[in-house]
């Protein structure tokens, strides 16, 4: 009897051990699980590819050529829209369209079908070429570029009865920042200039009122580039048949002129022949 209730006590102490060391080895694993993703967590960009694509588009169309024409150098260490200041900014270098379905990648030159593999091959294969510093995701000021309303994104969010004044206002005090930051009005008569002009073509869309809309100086490029290259090769060919056809009618009414003439002259001598006679 006393040895089946050793034996029962033997078996109890080795259960609780074991059960002890399943704890602690599950604690370590869970541990260990929750360190690795802390470190992927460290490695992770929080910030938008495509929206700061879009911040990039509403830049190089509705500011930088403006910027160009005032030739007014930003800073990239006081503004946070310069070009630079973008976390992709390398890897967009890096993005060449071979055809409209190939996107080909300029680190190994791998092809793919669309934009948004090779993005997502960006963020496989070269992720060590994103700009990781503080300070340098442009998506941060979709709210106050509009990147909403250039997405294409639902319009009733900029109707009046869906208007949130406290976003509004949020959004207008970070474009305002973003004027005074990047275009100092005492630096210089052309800074003063484009912080008139940032805040007009950016910043006073930003109320409940529907009828303003952003962007009201438009582009400061040309919307279709290759419009545009299309008609400056045509116009020369284009007067040229104009010229020809103009000179084709001088030609045919001087002819006819010329026809009239001798007939005049044909008919006055046979007249004077007819006298004679």
């Amino acid at each position: 009897m006393m040895a089946w209730r050793t034996c029962l006590l033997l078996f109890v102490m080795l259960a609780l051990c074991w059960n002890k060391f399943g704890v602690s080895a599950d604690g370590y694993r869970a541990a260990e699980e929750r360190c690795r993703k802390q470190e992927e967590e460290k490695g992770r960009v929080h910030c938008s590819r495509s929206r700061s694509r879009t911040v990039q588009e509403i830049l190089s169309k509705y500011l930088l050529p403006f910027v160009e024409t005032q030739k007014y150098n930003l800073s990239s260490n006081s503004c946070r829209l310069h070009p630079n200041n973008d976390i992709f900014h390398e890897q967009e270098e890096k993005i060449e369209q071979l055809r409209p379905m190939q996107w080909q990648c300029g680190y190994c030159h791998k092809v793919f079908r669309t934009q948004t593999y090779l993005d997502s091959h960006f963020d496989n294969r070269h992720s060590s070429m994103l700009g990781t510093s503080a300070n340098r995701c442009l998506a941060d000021f979709c709210g106050a570029l509009h990147c909403d309303y250039v997405d294409g994104l639902s319009n009733s969010k900029w109707k009046k009865t869906t208007c949130k004044p406290a976003v509004v206002d949020r959004n207008r005090h970070l474009c305002e920042v973003l004027a005074n930051n990047c275009f100092p009005k005492e630096q210089s008569a052309a800074a003063q200039w484009l912080n008139d002009f940032f805040k007009r073509q950016f910043c006073d869309a930003h109320t409940c009122d529907k009828q303003l809309q952003p962007f009201p100086h438009g582009s400061g490029k040309h919307e279709n580039s290759s419009l545009y290259f299309a008609i400056c090769i045509l116009t020369p060919f284009i007067l040229a048949i104009i010229y020809f056809v103009v000179y084709l009618q001088y030609r045919d009414l001087s002819m006819t002129r010329i026809s009239l003439r001798r007939l005049s002259q044909h008919t006055h001598i046979k007249m004077r022949k007819a006298k004679l006679t």
